[in-house]
């Protein structure tokens, strides 16, 4: 299981990051690095041609925010420029594998899940 919280923090802190850390991880640029850097490491410029739609800004910001977070790591090589490469850390890897499973279960559920949403919208409109 995961570390202890420190015995200091209050339920209230511990469930606010919690609700931080899901917040975090649920977003779709998160969710976009995330799978990016389980296919392989990759330079930031890699990242942005792959992650379809993100700015510079908001993957610098993300990747930032991973980092802090222990998901993704931060590399840098000694070259002129300096070279930097991202990649999954074991925590990252772990999540990532709880990413799949739930884009599996979507998978899954997407048949059921528009049937319901065309039932519930036609209702709506009654």
């Amino acid at each position: 299981m995961g570390q202890p919280v420190p015995e200091h923090w209050s339920d209230d802190e511990q469930v606010a990051l919690v609700r931080g850390i899901l917040a975090r991880i649920g977003d779709k640029w998160s969710v976009a690095i995330i799978c990016s850097l389980g296919q392989r490491p990759r330079r930031f410029n890699e990242s942005r041609r792959d992650v379809t739609g993100i700015t510079q800004r908001q993957l610098t910001s993300t990747l930032r925010t991973l980092e802090r977070d222990g998901i993704v790591s931060r590399t840098v090589f000694p070259s002129t420029p300096p070279a930097v490469e991202y990649a999954l850390t074991e925590v990252g890897e772990d999540l990532e594998r709880v990413v799949y499973a739930l884009a599996a279960w979507a998978d899954d559920h997407a048949d059921t899940i528009g049937t319901a949403r065309v039932r519930y919208d036609g209702e709506a409109d009654t």
